[in-house]
């Protein structure tokens, strides 16, 4: 196994570590515009994931900006974390290798979101929560459709 052949679970698990839900998200929107993941999972074939994932995160990105919003370190916001990063981990692995790159997207996950937690506290300190998580937001986003779009083939899907 090479190092570039994960390097997109390991960069769809720094996004989990900032947004859990996105990188399902990201999943989602590529598979329903018709674009098959390296790896294959039965989950992404149905259109509950597809469409749960995609309210899940929006619901996030609102729910983000709510005073009372969890610490994304709390035991529930790191279990979304490495359920999310997992999942697109292993998606985005080549064949054969999904096991490997959830486990590289969790191991990625996790420790960076201390790392982004700290990050976005001293963005809240000096331009508030919503404005510096409409900045993450942003940022955030991007980079997962971003990883998703360089990571997925196109042509037909074809449902298994």
């Amino acid at each position: 196994m090479k190092l570039p052949e994960l390097l997109s679970s390991a960069l769809i698990g720094a996004v989990a570590s900032a947004r859990s839900m996105t990188p399902m998200a990201s999943i989602a929107v590529a598979r329903l515009l018709g674009r098959r993941t390296p790896g294959h999972l039965v989950l992404l074939d149905r259109p509950l994931f597809e469409y749960g994932a995609l309210a899940m995160g929006v619901g996030e990105l609102f729910g983000d900006k709510m005073k009372t919003a969890p610490d994304r370190t709390v035991f529930l916001g790191l279990l979304a974390r490495v359920m999310s990063a997992g999942i697109a981990g292993a998606a985005l692995a080549p064949r054969g290798q999904e096991q490997a790159g959830a486990a590289t997207a969790i191991g990625t996950a996790v420790p960076l979101a201390y790392l982004t937690l700290a990050g976005r506290e001293r963005a809240m300190a000096r331009i508030g929560q919503t404005r510096s998580g409409l900045i993450e937001d942003a940022l955030i986003v991007a980079a997962g459709l971003a990883i998703v779009a360089l990571s997925v083939r196109r042509g037909r899907l074809v449902r298994e």
